[in-house]
């Protein structure tokens, strides 16, 4: 059947066709994927990983703020669930702007967009320390998660114009393990910071106020001449990052024409066929990448399972500080017990990104990582010693924290090319972030100190993802075993192979 298929291609596809169906040898060259990755190691993931760092340190400090004294000083102190309404308007805007900003990436020039986002919401943050009202809390949430919501697919996209698809997850790994290193990172913040009084501003205000941001008061309040706290400091970190960041490998200033060069053609070897375009820059939008990525059943399943693991670790990451402080501990001691579970999370992102690259595969490291976070919600659900119920914490962060860049490199290997990845990364993060909505109300004032139905929705949500991880690995290892068998060969001459994306016949589905 292959060689009829081979036989009824036009001339011109004839030479491409064989050689991504592997009847042709494949062009390698160890040396420079090495010297490349060094360079993008270099002057990408630095930056990414401070994007990621800042994203996630500033969207949840307001669970730090929240034992320092925010919702006594709104008026919101329990008062039925206005904490959790203004937790939850974030992901309104963050949800809807995911497609629309993925497409426009590459339009404004990624090393320009992603920058002009970080600043923006580092403006919104340094804000949110001068908030008088609840009304203006729910503002300024909301416009946090209008800047922020374009950084994760952005990031994504980003970085499956330069790296190949197996060498992206150990990546992704290095860039998200920012998330848990956040939550050890803000909890050491929100304990210094959240017992400062000075002026006006007492405690919860000075874990949202600017980095090296002087202020006059402190001058003749307290011996403390200069702040640092979160807001400043990411804009600062914004603006550096317009100078530093490149677009696309071909804009890369720091290669050599060699390095540019081959930097291109490893790419589109690394295709498998889905592409005929040399590089990002020549492909053109079109609404056929988008139905594509709409019909593609790998799409859905990433978002189905991305969205239930999304539930605890959402959660998690808002709730953790009451959880802790739920254990009988005090409010700075609880801030401070936050970073040794966080820290835990962090070493596991590195370590299984790092080996679910040598492997080449996803599936089985989400599976592993689920049951991981089983466990632990089943000690805080089932113990009364602290001791054990703190353990379990660790359990959850190192099951759940892993899981999602996993998810990230999942969704990116397996959809091509760059327009129905775009469209694809988009509308997965924007279904998964949906699970917002039920991750900011789980955690109820009410259900404190043990919070049970919290820790029973999340370990449910993890039992549900499990299940679909299994399906979706299913689901890929069949559709391999169809094109190893030569089975969807007859798309070769069906229309425009070029056209073909992860539906060529030579593409093969990560695991």
């Amino acid at each position: 059947m292959a060689g009829k298929t081979e036989s009824a291609l036009p001339t011109e596809d004839a030479v491409h066709t064989e050689k991504a169906l592997g009847t042709l040898p494949h062009e390698e060259n160890p040396h420079l994927d090495k010297v490349l990755n060094r360079k993008f190691d270099l002057h990408i993931l630095p930056w990414l990983f401070g994007i990621w760092l800042f994203s996630f340190i500033d969207r949840s400090n307001i669970g730090n703020a929240r034992l320092a004294g925010l919702p006594e000083d709104l008026g919101i102190a329990g008062v039925g669930t206005q904490f959790n309404l203004a937790l939850l308007v974030f992901y309104i805007p963050y949800i809807l702007v995911d497609v629309p900003s993925n497409l426009l990436l590459k339009k404004f020039r990624a090393g320009v967009y992603l920058p002009s986002l970080i600043t923006a919401w580092g403006l919104v943050c340094l804000c949110i320390g001068f908030v008088k009202s609840y009304a203006g809390l729910i503002v300024c949430r909301l416009l946090l998660g209008l800047f922020e919501g374009g950084i994760l697919g952005g990031v994504i996209i980003y970085l499956a114009m330069f790296y190949k698809r197996h060498e992206m997850l150990y990546r992704s790994g290095l860039f998200y393990c920012a998330a848990p290193l956040s939550g050890a990172f803000g909890g050491l913040l929100a304990g210094a910071l959240g017992n400062i009084e000075v002026g006006g501003y007492k405690r919860w205000p000075w874990i949202f106020f600017g980095r090296s941001l002087v202020c006059e008061h402190l001058e003749t309040s307290t011996n403390i001449s200069m702040m640092t706290v979160e807001g400043a400091a990411t804009v600062v970190f914004g603006i550096v990052c317009f100078f530093f960041m490149p677009d696309t490998p071909a804009a890369s200033r720091f290669l050599t024409d060699e390095e540019r060069d081959w930097a291109l053609k490893r790419m589109m070897i690394d295709a498998s066929g889905s592409t005929a375009l040399e590089t990002v820059d020549e492909e053109r939008f079109d609404w056929y990448w988008v139905w594509m990525a709409i019909k593609s059943p790998q799409m859905w399943f990433c978002a189905g399972v991305w969205f239930f693991l999304l539930v605890p670790l959402y959660s998690f990451s808002l709730f953790l500080p009451s959880i802790v402080s739920g254990m009988g501990y005090t409010s700075t001691t609880a801030q401070l017990f936050t970073v040794p579970p966080n820290m835990a999370g962090f070493v596991v992102v590195i370590l299984t990104a790092h080996f679910s690259d040598k492997v080449r595969n996803r599936g089985g490291f989400i599976a592993a990582g689920t049951v991981v976070g089983i466990a632990g919600y089943v000690m805080l659900l089932v113990s009364d010693q602290n001791a054990v119920k703190y353990a379990g914490t660790f359990l959850i962060a190192m099951g759940v924290f892993q899981a999602s860049p996993m998810l990230m490199g999942w969704v990116a290997n397996n959809l091509a090319s760059h327009y129905v990845r775009a469209v694809g990364v988009g509308i997965v993060i924007s279904i998964a972030n949906c699970s917002a909505f039920i991750g900011t109300f789980i955690y109820l004032q009410r259900d404190a100190p043990k919070y049970a139905l919290g820790h029973s929705i999340s370990l449910g949500a993890l039992v549900i993802t499990l299940f679909l991880t299994g399906l979706q690995v299913s689901y890929l290892s069949w559709e391999n075993g169809k094109r190893d068998k030569g089975e969807r060969d007859v798309r070769l001459v069906e229309g425009n192979v070029h056209r073909l994306g992860h539906r060529h016949p030579a593409f093969r589905y990560t695991l």
